[in-house]
Protein backbone atom coordinates (compact mmCIF):
# COMPACT_ATOMS: atom_id res chain seq x y z
CA UNK A 1 0.00 0.00 0.00
CA UNK A 2 1.44 3.39 -0.98
CA UNK A 3 1.91 6.00 1.66
CA UNK A 4 2.50 9.72 1.41
CA UNK A 5 6.21 8.99 1.95
CA UNK A 6 6.23 7.10 -1.35
CA UNK A 7 5.60 10.21 -3.39
CA UNK A 8 8.54 11.95 -5.03
CA UNK A 9 7.75 15.35 -3.54
CA UNK A 10 8.06 14.23 0.09
CA UNK A 11 11.30 13.51 1.89
CA UNK A 12 11.76 9.75 2.19
CA UNK A 13 12.08 8.38 5.70
CA UNK A 14 15.62 7.73 6.88
CA UNK A 15 15.97 4.02 7.71
CA UNK A 16 16.89 4.99 11.27
CA UNK A 17 13.47 6.61 11.65
CA UNK A 18 11.74 3.38 10.68
CA UNK A 19 14.01 1.43 12.98
CA UNK A 20 13.33 3.83 15.87
CA UNK A 21 9.59 4.31 15.37
CA UNK A 22 8.43 0.91 14.16
CA UNK A 23 10.96 -1.90 14.19
CA UNK A 24 12.52 -1.65 17.66
CA UNK A 25 9.15 -1.04 19.39
CA UNK A 26 7.64 -3.88 17.35
CA UNK A 27 10.39 -6.19 18.54
CA UNK A 28 10.08 -4.91 22.11
CA UNK A 29 13.74 -3.85 22.15
CA UNK A 30 15.31 -0.84 23.82
CA UNK A 31 18.14 0.96 22.05
CA UNK A 32 20.63 -0.46 24.55
CA UNK A 33 19.37 -4.00 24.11
CA UNK A 34 19.30 -3.68 20.31
CA UNK A 35 22.87 -2.33 20.29
CA UNK A 36 24.02 -5.28 22.41
CA UNK A 37 22.26 -7.77 20.17
CA UNK A 38 23.63 -6.09 17.04
CA UNK A 39 27.14 -6.10 18.57
CA UNK A 40 27.59 -2.38 17.95
CA UNK A 41 28.21 0.55 20.29
CA UNK A 42 25.04 2.22 21.56
CA UNK A 43 26.33 5.52 20.14
CA UNK A 44 26.65 3.92 16.69
CA UNK A 45 23.04 2.79 16.81
CA UNK A 46 21.94 6.19 18.15
CA UNK A 47 23.52 7.92 15.14
CA UNK A 48 21.55 5.67 12.78
CA UNK A 49 18.34 6.20 14.75
CA UNK A 50 18.87 9.99 14.68
CA UNK A 51 19.46 9.93 10.92
CA UNK A 52 22.98 11.34 11.26
CA UNK A 53 24.64 8.10 10.12
CA UNK A 54 23.82 6.11 7.02
CA UNK A 55 22.95 2.44 7.10
CA UNK A 56 26.01 0.74 5.64
CA UNK A 57 25.94 -2.72 4.04
CA UNK A 58 27.39 -4.09 7.29
CA UNK A 59 24.72 -2.42 9.42
CA UNK A 60 22.01 -3.48 6.95
CA UNK A 61 23.15 -7.08 7.35
CA UNK A 62 23.03 -6.79 11.14
CA UNK A 63 19.60 -5.12 11.07
CA UNK A 64 18.27 -7.76 8.70
CA UNK A 65 19.39 -10.55 11.01
CA UNK A 66 17.91 -8.80 14.06
CA UNK A 67 14.55 -8.03 12.45
CA UNK A 68 14.07 -11.02 10.17
CA UNK A 69 14.14 -8.83 7.09
CA UNK A 70 16.52 -8.69 4.12
CA UNK A 71 19.65 -6.51 4.04
CA UNK A 72 18.38 -5.12 0.70
CA UNK A 73 15.35 -3.67 2.54
CA UNK A 74 17.56 -1.47 4.72
CA UNK A 75 19.90 -0.54 1.86
CA UNK A 76 16.97 0.39 -0.39
CA UNK A 77 15.58 2.69 2.32
CA UNK A 78 19.00 4.35 2.66
CA UNK A 79 19.47 4.65 -1.09
CA UNK A 80 16.01 6.18 -1.57
CA UNK A 81 16.79 8.69 1.21
CA UNK A 82 20.24 9.56 -0.20
CA UNK A 83 19.05 9.83 -3.79
CA UNK A 84 16.19 12.16 -2.87
CA UNK A 85 18.59 14.47 -1.01
CA UNK A 86 21.09 14.40 -3.90
CA UNK A 87 18.35 15.29 -6.40
CA UNK A 88 17.24 18.20 -4.21
CA UNK A 89 20.80 19.49 -3.80
CA UNK A 90 21.53 19.23 -7.54
CA UNK A 91 18.15 20.37 -8.89
CA UNK A 92 19.50 23.53 -10.48
CA UNK A 93 22.44 21.86 -12.18
CA UNK A 94 20.44 18.83 -13.34
CA UNK A 95 18.23 21.11 -15.41
CA UNK A 96 21.33 22.11 -17.38
CA UNK A 97 22.46 18.57 -18.21
CA UNK A 98 21.09 17.22 -21.50
CA UNK A 99 19.70 13.69 -21.62
CA UNK A 100 20.82 11.38 -24.40
CA UNK A 101 18.89 8.23 -25.29
CA UNK A 102 20.86 4.99 -25.34
CA UNK A 103 20.27 2.78 -28.39
CA UNK A 104 18.02 -0.24 -27.66
CA UNK A 105 20.89 -2.71 -28.18
CA UNK A 106 23.00 -0.99 -25.51
CA UNK A 107 20.01 -0.76 -23.15
CA UNK A 108 19.47 -4.51 -23.52
CA UNK A 109 23.17 -5.27 -23.09
CA UNK A 110 23.38 -3.41 -19.77
CA UNK A 111 20.07 -4.77 -18.53
CA UNK A 112 17.75 -1.79 -18.99
CA UNK A 113 14.24 -2.30 -20.35
CA UNK A 114 13.57 -0.87 -23.82
CA UNK A 115 10.42 1.04 -22.89
CA UNK A 116 11.59 2.78 -19.70
CA UNK A 117 13.68 5.66 -20.98
CA UNK A 118 14.03 8.81 -18.93
CA UNK A 119 11.41 11.36 -19.84
CA UNK A 120 12.83 14.89 -19.71
CA UNK A 121 10.58 17.90 -20.25
CA UNK A 122 11.50 19.68 -23.47
CA UNK A 123 11.95 22.91 -21.52
CA UNK A 124 14.83 21.52 -19.42
CA UNK A 125 16.50 19.90 -22.45
CA UNK A 126 16.37 23.25 -24.30
CA UNK A 127 17.97 25.01 -21.33
CA UNK A 128 20.79 22.47 -21.41
CA UNK A 129 21.45 23.22 -25.09
CA UNK A 130 21.44 26.99 -24.49
CA UNK A 131 23.94 26.65 -21.66
CA UNK A 132 26.60 25.13 -23.94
Amino acid sequence: MATTRDTCSQTPLHPGGMLRDQVLPGLGLSVSQAARELHVARQTLHRVLAGTAAVSPEMATRLARLSGTAPRFWLDLQQRYDLWHAEQALAGVLMLIPTHALPPAIRAEIGLPHDRSIQVPAQSADRGRRAR
